[in-house]
Order: structure tokens, then C-alpha cells, then sequence
């Protein structure tokens, strides 16, 4: 049962993804969560994140945004960025990842879902059978209390940790980055 909540790889930040990698392996498709995963909750996108996906699109990938927020929030982040979405998601029920899927026109073979919480997106991108990537949720702050949800899901991430499950996309992941970040391994404060 836990399986279900187990990411299929887990990336310090976006930026720490071979996504050239990933295109190579046949992915085609990206849903991507927002906020905490691409910029701190209910921030505006940012001139690195704009060229993230200019990047990704030019690379061939085709990207949507699957949202629980509203769509007047998700179109103000994609002010910059040429990409679908879809809101009001309702994560992690199946009809949203099934719509994303249609929308992008591929199988969920050729799809990867990259978000920041083990119980919405992670989960529902399992329970699809989609291939998934965790990221390190932006905006944490060490001093401050995670929340019961966040305790809960690190727990989950230390059996994750010790798991066979572990990188079921191969390390898609890149050189550590000027700023840091590493290539494996989630940090203890989730």
C-alpha cells in the first residue's frame, strides 16, 4: 500500500532534472504542479522558470499545468509560458491526470508528473500508473513547523529511502548545480 505513495524518482528542485535525459528515454510529455514545486506558493513565475520551459518546449516536450487552484491564479503564472492546464484538479483523483493525458495527446508511458507533495501528486500520478518525480517542496523554512501533513509524508519518504522502489526512472537526475543542490537523496526536512 505505501507503494502507492512512493515517487518513481525524487530531484532536489527542478533544476536539478536531466530532462535532455528524459526526452531521450521517449517522455514527451510534462504535467507539472505549481506552487511550492515550480515557485513558492502563490508567487509569479520567474525569469528562470519562464526559460525552464522555454528550454523544455524547444527540446520537443509538450507541458501542462495540473492544478487544484483556480484558473485566475494559474493563468498568472503562465503569464511568460506557452502551456495548457487545468484547474480546480481536485488532486489526486484520477480525472484530472486522465484529462491532462487526453489534453496532451500521449500515454501515460510518455508522460512524467514533477510535483512537491506525496499525497496529491505523487499519489495520484500512481494510482494512474504514470511515471512521477518528486521534488523538494520550495519555501520551506527549517525553523518553522512542517505541519502534521508534512511529518506524515516524511515518514512515508524514510521507507521510500530504504526501498527497492527507488529511482524506477534510472537517475534522470543532473550534475549538482552552483547553488547546491544535489543529485539524490531527500533532505529531512520535507
Amino acid at each position: 500500500m505505501l507503494r502507492l505513495f512512493y515517487p518513481w524518482e525524487f530531484a532536489q528542485s527542478v533544476f536539478a532534472i536531466d530532462f535532455a535525459r528524459l526526452y531521450a528515454m521517449g517522455f514527451r510529455g510534462l504535467i507539472f504542479d505549481i506552487d511550492n514545486t515550480l515557485v513558492p506558493h502563490g508567487a509569479d513565475s520567474t525569469p528562470e522558470i519562464d526559460a525552464l520551459f522555454a528550454r523544455l518546449h524547444q527540446m520537443g516536450f509538450r507541458s501542462l499545468m495540473l492544478s487544484n487552484n483556480g484558473p485566475d491564479r494559474i493563468r498568472r503564472f503562465l503569464q511568460n509560458i506557452d502551456a495548457g492546464f487545468i484547474d480546480n484538479a481536485q488532486k489526486p483523483r484520477k480525472k484530472g491526470y486522465r484529462q491532462a493525458l487526453a489534453r496532451l495527446g500521449l500515454e501515460r508511458q510518455q508522460v512524467v508528473v514533477i510535483g512537491d507533495q506525496v499525497f496529491t501528486d505523487i499519489f495520484g500520478a500512481n494510482r494512474c500508473r504514470i511515471p512521477n518525480i518528486l521534488v523538494r517542496y520550495i519555501g520551506y523554512d527549517p525553523d518553522a513547523d512542517p505541519g502534521k501533513r508534512r511529518r506524515l509524508e516524511q515518514r512515508i519518504l524514510n521507507r521510500y529511502e530504504k526501498s527497492p522502489c527507488r529511482h524506477r526512472l534510472g537517475e534522470i537526475l543532473s550534475a549538482p548545480t552552483a547553488a547546491g543542490e544535489g543529485t539524490s537523496g531527500r533532505d529531512t526536512a520535507t
